[in-house]
């Protein structure tokens, strides 16, 4: 069977190819039910546009940026899922990026990367949204980006964040809660806005609920396992101990909890774990960890949806862009109520 045309759309929606065409590319001008109906058509028809001749017959290469300074991470992976995926539905195309700004080379590298793929908008992700040099070259190129939870100045290009402060604040008041006194707080990567944000919000349960941090009960992480597994060492090794541990993110949270196992204390019942991003780590470990689920999918996805909107690069000031999503406190079985009876003595 030969494949289904633009043509072959308009004759069964009844309009001129032109408004297809406007449809699929998100034009505007076009009315509300004529849109619908010609949608319609393309699902039924699953009409896929070939995006050779689309960048061909328009200014647009149909392709968006996706900038990641760790590829690799767990974070990456559920951002990379949800703007692939919404790209698909919205007929656009995504490139994935890596970015090291530290690099000497780095801006000639990203110049390239945008005149050679024509990319029509880029996805910019902590900690490289916050690079004020990034952003004046991206202007000076005329490439339209949006931001996803940025430190800096939020009016200078549409944003997608959570309130990660309110987040933070919610575990711990879980956590106190539960009858925790004594709790831990693990900071992730000074580097990342986010970091700093978290640690706000537990200092301010902390103060609200009149508890005081002992020395030694804030450290400072990079969100890797790698120094989850270190400072569980640092924490929990000695003869003293918090009842409670709040880590800034998942990866950080299972380092502590695999310490704590080979250490030989009982997660929840000696020690409780919290993390944050309802990352995969959070689900595979045992027992399975309380977190705050940041909608990283939707945020990516809500990226692409402002770099499609053709009223986006009018207005990209616009408070209309600026977008914060909700997030959820997942309780599991690595928190528990405080058993240890006001000691943090190891038995």
């Amino acid at each position: 069977m030969r494949p289904v045309t633009l043509k072959d759309v308009a004759l069964r929606a009844g309009v001129s190819p032109k408004t297809v065409s406007r449809v699929i590319n998100g034009e505007l001008h076009v009315r509300p039910e004529v849109r619908a109906a010609v949608q319609r058509i393309v699902d039924e028809l699953d009409y896929r546009p070939n995006a050779f001749a689309r960048s061909l017959s328009s200014s647009r290469s149909y392709l968006l940026g996706l900038f990641l300074d760790d590829p690799g991470s767990g974070y990456a992976a559920d951002l990379q899922l949800g703007a692939l995926m919404r790209c698909r539905e919205r007929s656009y195309h995504l490139v994935v990026e890596p970015l090291d700004i530290t690099a000497p080379n780095w801006a000639g590298q990203i110049i390239d990367s945008i005149r050679a793929l024509r990319l029509d908008g880029a996805i910019l992700t902590p900690p490289i949204c916050d690079s004020e040099a990034l952003l004046d070259l991206l202007d000076s190129e005329g490439l339209a980006y949006v931001r996803i939870s940025p430190r800096g100045d939020a009016t200078r290009s549409g944003l997608i964040e959570m309130d990660d402060r309110s987040a933070a604040r919610e575990m711990t008041e879980h956590l106190i809660g539960l009858g925790h006194r004594h709790i831990g707080f693990i900071k992730g990567d000074p580097a990342h806005s986010v970091s700093l944000k978290r640690f706000e919000g537990f200092t301010d349960a902390m103060t609200a609920a009149g508890l005081t941090l002992r020395p030694g009960d804030v450290r400072e992480g990079d969100f890797s396992f790698r120094s989850g597994l270190r400072i569980g060492e640092e924490m929990l090794g000695g003869t003293a101990f918090p009842s409670a541990i709040f880590a800034s993110n998942d990866d950080m949270a299972l380092g502590v909890l695999i310490t704590a196992m080979r250490l030989g204390i009982g997660v929840p019942d000696r020690l409780s774990v919290a993390g944050f991003d309802d990352a995969p780590t959070s689900r595979a470990a045992w027992p399975q960890i309380t977190t705050i689920r940041q909608p990283k999918g939707e945020m990516a996805a809500g990226a692409v949806d402002i770099l499609v909107d053709p009223s986006y690069r009018a207005s990209p000031t616009s408070a209309h862009f600026r977008r914060l999503l909700d997030y959820e406190l997942v309780d599991r079985l690595s928190t528990g109520p405080n058993t240890r009876d006001g000691s943090s003595q190891r038995s």
